[in-house]
């Protein structure tokens, strides 16, 4: 919420957190976060995050009833294009299993 309507660095746009680990004493947390487009609009909007710190513990601090607001430290969660990749790694086995006729273990018809 606080990134949609009170950071106003239109990079932030791009930018989706997905999960956050914060130490049992709350100073510290790790803030996940996905970023769509190139490259270097994952680079801006990772910079955006940083510059925005201070801002976001801040409304942080106004939203929630806590004695310390943790420390952030943004983390680029790269989990989506790791799965991305295997399914492109998985398509390609599959479309050469094709190409050459090659039957998978298990998948053979003849067998009772």
């Amino acid at each position: 919420m606080i990134l949609r309507r009170d950071v106003e660095d239109p990079h932030v746009g791009f930018v989706t957190l997905t999960g956050a680990d914060v130490t049992a004493d709350l100073r510290y947390a790790k803030v996940y976060f996905s970023a769509m487009g190139t490259p270097e609009q994952v680079v801006e909007a990772t910079r955006a995050l940083r510059r925005a710190k201070r801002f976001i513990r801040k409304g942080l601090a106004d939203h929630l009833e806590l004695r310390r607001v943790p420390e952030l430290d943004f983390r680029l969660d790269t989990t989506a294009a790791q799965a991305q990749r295997i399914e492109i790694l998985l398509q390609q086995v599959a479309d050469e299993r094709e190409k050459y006729g090659e039957v998978p273990p298990g998948d053979d018809d003849d067998e009772v």
